[in-house]
């Protein structure tokens, strides 16, 4: 049975291998194309994901997938499902640092700190803040209320914050895919944290914009195709909304002249929400020995990926 594994795992996992498995280290995408042609297992994650769904596309003989990562809209599932894939992903790896990201967003734009941050590099000195809204009593609606979901939501509720969840089942009293766009002048703080699938492909457009408060923030920490940037733009410009604190976009990395660059109040993090912190990889490393174990001995595994949903 042979493994790809990427070289920056090595020293997490190695000693804990079984020795009749065959292993290859990568550090290249070409090396990860040239490895996976028969390889049994593929933990193919790079610095650029999309590199990793080009790798498992020539992986025929691949069997069991395995990221760190939570998204997966990067890999050809449909070509996964159909090679009989058991795909399983780092869903919670980094739930928590997303969720203090997001979070963060959000007292950034009440306080509007990336004005602070620019009036003291201007070593000015006002005796007005430039944002002065308050958390709470306020209401924040919460699209995919998942792992991360459900922390982000936790977290705003200390702060007296309202929260209202989607999700697809509308468990534990939270909204269905079909109930939320006709609630959303009701919030202060709309947050996008589901996975991305076809159906979440620009989500928020010009519609839902303009059901927005106008005292409202978009925050996105899911995926930046789940807005129509023309659309957001336009209502940015037109101060439709108050902002925008966008973690993705797309396309990444943004241009240097795309437009949403100097959109008027939108914050930009440049996708730094899961790496912000220091334990995801070796997480990330333990878990994939567990699942190891449980696929050589035919367990169940955990994160296992429901591949018709995406997640």
């Amino acid at each position: 049975m042979k493994a790809v594994l990427p070289a920056f795992a090595r020293s997490m996992v190695e000693a804990r291998l079984p020795a009749d498995l065959e292993v290859a280290w990568f550090t290249t995408p070409d090396e990860a194309n040239a490895m996976v042609v028969d390889a049994d297992i593929a933990w193919v994650d790079m610095q650029q994901p999309r590199y990793a769904g080009e790798a498992v596309a020539r992986g025929t003989r691949i069997k069991w997938l395995s990221t760190i990562f939570a998204g997966l809209d990067t890999f050809p599932l449909p070509l996964l499902k159909e090679r009989g894939v058991i795909v399983t992903n780092g869903n919670g790896l980094n739930a928590h640092t997303v969720a203090d990201y997001a979070v963060m967003g959000i007292l950034v734009a009440a306080k509007r700190f990336d004005e602070v941050v620019r009036i003291a590099d201007r070593r000015e000195w006002p005796f007005a803040a430039p944002g002065q809204a308050e958390l709470a009593g306020s209401r924040a609606l919460v699209i995919g209320y998942g792992t991360i979901g459900r922390l982000i939501g936790h977290r705003l509720a200390a702060f007296d914050v309202a929260v209202t969840g989607v999700t697809r089942s509308g468990r534990d009293e939270t909204l269905t895919a079909d109930r939320w766009r006709a609630r959303l002048a009701e919030f202060d703080w709309v947050i996008l944290a589901a996975p991305s699938t076809g159906e979440t492909r620009a989500m928020i457009g010009a519609d839902e914009l303009a059901a927005m408060k106008s005292s409202a923030w978009l925050v996105n920490i899911a995926r930046g195709d789940m807005v129509d940037k023309a659309a957001l733009i336009d209502a940015l410009a037109t101060r439709r909304i108050a902002g925008a604190f966008l973690d993705t976009v797309d396309p990444e990395p943004l241009p240097p002249d795309d437009p949403l660059w100097s959109a008027p109040n939108a914050i930009h993090s440049m996708h730094l929400a899961g790496r912000s912190q220091m334990s995801m990889f070796p997480r990330g490393a333990a878990l994939f020995l567990d699942n190891l174990a449980a696929f050589r001995e035919g367990r169940p595994m955990t994160n296992v990926i429901d591949l018709d949903t995406g997640y």
